[in-house]
């Protein structure tokens, strides 16, 4: 009888590790988790799941660590979600980014490459590694011109990878993805401060929602099929590197009126542009062109962009109902 597949993600408290892991478990793996060691941990978005998780402390930052948690748990596959994801963070805190988001990649590869090379490594690339777009749609073979901190360490990453996939024959795969959404999502991020937002503005717990560049456009998916797709390119017979997208575009203002009209409200009565949002260089458009995932791996999304509004536009609505209920002693 042969043994569960047994598979590390870095970043398993965020909203992707968490539905990776769900995913996973779904598959029958074993799931190790690492997280790292600090005074509060947040496992909110695990909690549902963390007694069938092995969690280990580990740090992207510390290359010795990562080569224990290889070494004692020997993984087969390894998701690399863990990073300084937050763009807007990524100007006020460019080196750390880069130390995290950039280096940390390879130090996962080289953990990888002393410890197991046959172990499977799939990098979470981005969208924002395009960033003032080269070609619409963006597909595989789109030149990059990132806009940010964040995309540059991005593209490091992803070239990172290919390097050591090349050079040292490991099966490690990127995954392009666009933006994907979900309840979970971090309040940082776009999506979820317009429907929280909107579910405050709704229940009376607020009036207005202060917004960045209303013009600016995404490629907006549904976060389970993303990580679906991550774990497909590991299945495949070689590794390469995949775009995850919907192929469809929105803006962030017809994104404030699918969220407020869901609840019956219009959106312009609330929203006003503040400048402390505005990036100092915005990536304008982002739409991919996902036909080789589709092709080779026989992946499509799921869920469409109105449909994950609304979903998260209620997720939030009951979790502000919850907060206001009075506690039963």
């Amino acid at each position: 009888m042969s043994r569960r597949k047994r598979a590390l993600i870095t970043g398993i408290t965020g909203q992707d590790g968490s539905y990776l892991a769900e995913f996973l478990l779904d598959q029958g793996y074993e799931v190790v988790g690492m997280v790292r060691r600090t005074s509060t941990v947040n496992f909110d978005r695990i909690q549902h799941i963390q007694d069938k998780l092995t969690l280990v402390a580990g740090d992207l930052m510390d290359e010795v660590s990562l080569m224990a948690i290889l070494k004692e748990h020997r993984p087969q596959e390894v998701y690399n979600l863990a990073a300084q994801s937050f763009v807007k963070t990524s100007w006020t805190q460019p080196v750390f980014t880069g130390e995290v988001t950039a280096l940390g990649v390879t130090r996962v590869l080289d953990a990888i490459r002393m410890v197991d090379p046959e172990i499977r490594f799939y990098q979470a690339s981005s969208s924002e590694m395009f960033g003032k777009v080269q070609q619409v749609p963006q597909t595989e073979r789109t030149p990059y011109y990132p806009r940010s901190p964040y995309g540059v360490a991005k593209v490091y990453g992803h070239w990172i990878t290919v390097n050591y996939r090349e050079s040292y024959d490991l099966f490690a795969c990127s995954g392009i993805l666009f933006n994907h959404e979900s309840p979970r999502r971090g309040l940082e991020f776009v999506t979820h401060k317009v429907t929280y937002h909107v579910a405050k503005i709704k229940l009376g717990l607020a009036d207005r929602l202060p917004l960045g560049n209303l013009e600016a456009q995404r490629d907006w998916g549904y976060a389970p099929d993303y990580v679906r797709a991550m774990w497909l390119m590991l299945q495949e017979d070689h590794p390469d590197d995949y775009v995850v997208a919907t192929g469809e575009t929105h803006s962030v203002r017809r994104l404030c009126e699918v969220a407020f009209g869901s609840v019956g409200l219009n959106w312009e009565d609330y929203v006003y542009v503040n400048p402390d949002d505005l990036r100092p260089a915005e990536v304008d458009l982002l739409v991919g062109d996902a036909s080789k995932a589709r092709r080779e791996l026989g992946w499509a999304p799921t869920v469409t962009f109105e449909q994950m509004i609304q979903m998260m536009v209620e997720a939030d609505l009951e979790t502000l109902r919850s907060q206001r209920q009075p506690m039963r002693l």
